[in-house]
């Protein structure tokens, strides 16, 4: 009997078993679901468990039943910027607006099908067919650098260094208003909202410690272009903590509503550079990307 594996990413934690595989399998209802986890047709981490059950960062879910169908990832000839590339990684810079990896309403078009046509399925497989290589990820509206595995053995050399937060991690946003300080950091922890389920929230309540360094580069009259380095990489980190200094991204309409600058259509907020030892070669490796089009637009727009 074919099994369909899936690991939790932390993006999908606290979310009932039903609802996080209803969204996964295709042809299948979420009644259809509940039926194969009441027979014990489906495993996390090895055991059974109820419907009502709430998915952790790194759960392994099977699925042993012939009838469900896992969504089919196709690949597609979508054009990459490539820094880095050799056997076992690459590191690409991701431009904004590209969705990461499949999901609902986004199963075309994504980093994924561009990866799977240019590695011609030299990719991970330890994050299943949803998310093959996607070791970390960054938000549809963010730009900038993403490491993406190829081999099993890379994959899980990276992810540990994720795990033990050894990752080099800089950012440069644009936020509204004028930080009280011009180096600072924010340590609080972050957790999904209970009032909005796709939302994160700074919170003491099933949060995961949270930190975010941050320094000034330039003031304008009523925002600020910042730099940012993660200790922690949290869903929405930097957006969540910016919001709660009260000075949200620029563009960010989830967490903030600075309506001058809405036109961004997404948050100002661009991955600018990445560092990590290389899992097979045991390589530092560092790489920087230029300030995109629409950041370095949005800079003048506000000089």
């Amino acid at each position: 009997m074919r099994e369909l594996i899936i690991e939790v990413n932390e993006e999908n934690e606290g979310e009932r078993i039903d609802k996080f595989l209803s969204v996964l399998v295709v042809d299948t209802s979420r009644t259809s679901i509940q039926k194969s986890i009441e027979n014990g047709s489906v495993l996390v981490n090895g055991k059974t468990v109820n419907k009502k059950y709430k998915v952790m960062t790194g759960d392994e879910v099977r699925i042993c039943e012939e009838k469900l169908k896992p969504l089919n990832v196709e690949p597609e000839k979508i054009p990459l910027d490539i820094v880095f590339e050799d056997d076992d990684l690459l590191v690409v810079n991701k431009p904004r607006g590209m969705v990461v990896h499949p999901a609902p309403g986004n199963y075309n078009g994504t980093l994924v099908n561009a990866l799977l046509y240019h590695c011609k399925g030299s990719l991970s497989g330890i994050n299943g067919v949803l998310r093959p290589g996607i070791v970390h990820r960054i938000d549809k509206d963010t730009s900038g650098l993403l490491i993406v595995a190829k081999s099993d053995r890379a994959h899980i050399g990276l992810a540990e260094q994720i795990k033990e937060h050894s990752f080099t991690r800089e950012y440069n946003a644009v936020v509204c208003g004028h930080l009280k300080d011009q180096i600072g950091t924010v340590n609080a922890s972050i957790g999904r909202s209970t009032k909005d389920r796709k939302k994160m929230c700074v919170t003491e309540q099933n949060s995961k410690k949270a930190v975010t360094h941050y320094s000034v580069i330039n003031e304008y009259e009523k925002y600020s272009h910042i730099s940012l380095k993660l200790e922690t990489g949290r869903t929405h980190q930097i957006r969540v903590h910016m919001a709660y200094l009260g000075h949200p991204v620029a563009g960010d309409y989830v967490y903030g509503n600075d309506k001058f600058s809405a036109y961004l259509n997404g948050q100002c907020l661009h991955a600018i550079k990445i560092g990590f030892v290389h899992p097979v070669t045991n390589e530092y490796l560092e790489f920087t990307s230029e300030l995109p089009e629409y950041f370095k637009e949005f800079l003048n727009k506000i000089s």
